[in-house]
């Protein structure tokens, strides 16, 4: 999501806190890229600042890996909707058209698309709501929040649904979803793909989710869904643009706004309730940095480890800034270990 159309609130908290880190936040904006990163910079056509994060995080071989994994173009994936086919069946009805499919080990209802005689998102199957395009890392997201018939979820940036359909497609339609979102054009996204794939039991809400405290009060959803804002450095594999795109004041924004939006997460959700974080990012001040400051700010906050089939651990040392132990249990896909993008995922509980 487009982090611009976010207006300039502050979460008084949040302010608070862009004082108490403000050394931190200087050197991070202030990183220079060392001769080894301009030089990989120069060849492969990225932002220096960001190749010397890469080496930073992985070294220099895994980050000339990474850099290659990044141009290879992401498969085509699609997810299953079983809340109206089987999967088995839709896989039969792509293949007698003339699509070559195979099922994603990983994913309950990952499909990747090898061969596609047509757009998959031009079939009649499509329009019928029988699956929804969407990339690997994102829909492994919705498994890990974890879903109860019954229960009161709230998405915090919903549109345009992909995260707001996988909730009610593994709930069966049963929970009551609150699907928010600022965007009134993403908005209109969502509520087509909610219509599209046979789901009725949501509540679509355009509005700043950082005011839904103020407007709907605390303490009640059973759980929360932050797939955040971000500056999509992750995606480079369907974007190239994002090799060079963002700057780190950019990054440095973005950070907050994340912050912003993840410590309401935890103001909304009811005491017990999990929150689940995720940004498409490489970048540790949108990720584990995130998740550290919450709990620097918070002492009503733990984060729960996760049990993925794939992903590594959060990074838990960089640039000299000190990162929470406890981020290690937060999950890292990487395209050059996994063949995703490039996603920070993680699960934080409000406790009793």
């Amino acid at each position: 999501m487009d982090s611009s159309i976010y207006s300039g609130l502050k979460v008084e908290a949040v302010a608070r806190a862009s004082r108490m880190f403000r050394r931190e936040d200087e050197a991070i904006a202030s990183l220079k890229p060392s001769r080894t990163a301009e030089r990989l910079a120069g060849e492969a056509g990225y932002s220096p600042v960001l190749v010397e994060k890469y080496i930073q995080i992985l070294g220099e071989e895994e980050a000339r890996e990474l850099i290659a994994w990044n141009d290879k173009p992401l498969p085509e994936t699609i997810r299953c909707n079983d809340f109206l086919i089987p999967c088995s069946e839709l896989e039969s009805m792509l293949s007698q058209k003339g699509f070559l499919v195979s099922r994603i080990p990983w994913l309950p209802h990952g499909i990747e698309v090898l061969e596609q005689p047509i757009r998959v998102g031009a079939t009649h199957e499509y329009m019928q709501g029988l699956y929804y395009i969407q990339d690997p890392g994102s829909m492994l997201v919705a498994y890990l929040l974890g879903v109860e018939p019954g229960e009161t979820v709230l998405d915090m940036a919903a549109a345009p649904g992909g995260k707001s359909t996988h909730i009610q497609q593994l709930s069966r339609d049963s929970t009551i979803l609150v699907a928010v979102d600022i965007s009134r054009r993403r908005m209109r996204a969502l509520r087509s793909h909610m219509q599209r794939m046979g789901f009725r039991s949501y509540v679509a809400v355009r509005a700043d989710s950082r005011l839904l405290p103020r407007i709907a009060g605390t303490g009640w959803a059973d759980r929360v869904m932050l797939d955040a804002p971000s500056t999509g450095e992750g995606i480079i594999r369907k974007d190239p643009e994002r090799r060079r795109s963002r700057s780190q004041a950019d990054v440095l924004r973005i950070h907050y706004l994340q912050l912003e939006l993840l410590y309401t997460a935890v103001d909304l959700a009811r005491p017990g309730a999990p929150i689940l974080y995720a940004a498409c990012s490489t970048s540790p001040e949108e990720g584990e940095l995130v998740v550290s400051r919450l709990l620097e700010l918070r002492s009503d906050v733990e984060v729960e480890r996760l049990e993925s089939p794939v992903g590594s651990p959060g990074v838990d040392s960089y640039l000299g800034v000190d990162i929470s132990g406890e981020a290690r249990r937060c999950l890292r896909l990487w395209p050059q270990r996994h063949g995703t993008e490039g996603f920070f995922i993680c699960r934080v509980r409000r406790r009793v």
